[in-house]
């Protein structure tokens, strides 16, 4: 185990938030700048808030530019709900700039193991409990097999109501 404290499920405005992962200085450095970078826009437009589409798009264009002279190793999951439209999105984004909208993903090792429970499970229209009960399952399948031992799972949910966390293993901040 390495480090069993770090939440990497980062708001980046009230209706959305990024899951990101890669080596610590990276995911910090690249989360905080989309972060500040999306608080500046809404700042500088009289409150008006990137859509989940937009976030994801800036987001490409800035990893894509970063290619060009120090890539960061990031993977992203970024998540949104979006009241203009009243929809949810979900797009995953990879260290090569790649941008794909999914309706459900997951990153490194331990897509192995869930991206196969997700394909089998989700369907249109999951309510928020069994979407909950289907990542409760991954959690469990990484128990039993994966390697690294990972004691701490938070579970983040982005709704109309904005982004609220559903369940955790541990405070992230008590280790």
């Amino acid at each position: 185990m390495y480090q069993k404290n770090l939440d990497k499920v980062v708001p980046l405005s009230s209706h959305s938030a990024l899951g990101i992962s890669g080596p610590n200085a990276d995911l910090v450095n690249f989360s905080e700048y989309i972060q500040k970078n999306i608080a500046l826009y809404e700042l500088s437009n009289d409150g008006m808030k990137l859509s989940t589409h937009a976030q994801a798009n800036f987001m490409r264009g800035e990893l894509a530019a970063a290619l060009r002279r120090g890539p960061y190793q990031v993977n992203v999951l970024l998540g949104g709900y979006d009241a203009g439209t009243e929809s949810s999105s979900l797009y995953f984004l990879d260290y090569m700039a790649s941008l794909q909208k999914v309706n459900y993903g997951c990153q490194g090792y331990a897509s192995s193991f869930c991206l196969s429970i997700m394909d089998r499970d989700w369907n249109e229209g999951l309510t928020e409990d069994e979407a909950i009960a289907i990542v409760e399952h991954c959690m469990k399948e990484l128990e039993t097999r994966f390697l690294v031992a990972q004691p701490n799972f938070i579970i983040k949910v982005i709704d109309k109501d904005g982004v609220k966390t559903a369940k955790f293993g541990a405070d992230p901040a008590d280790t």
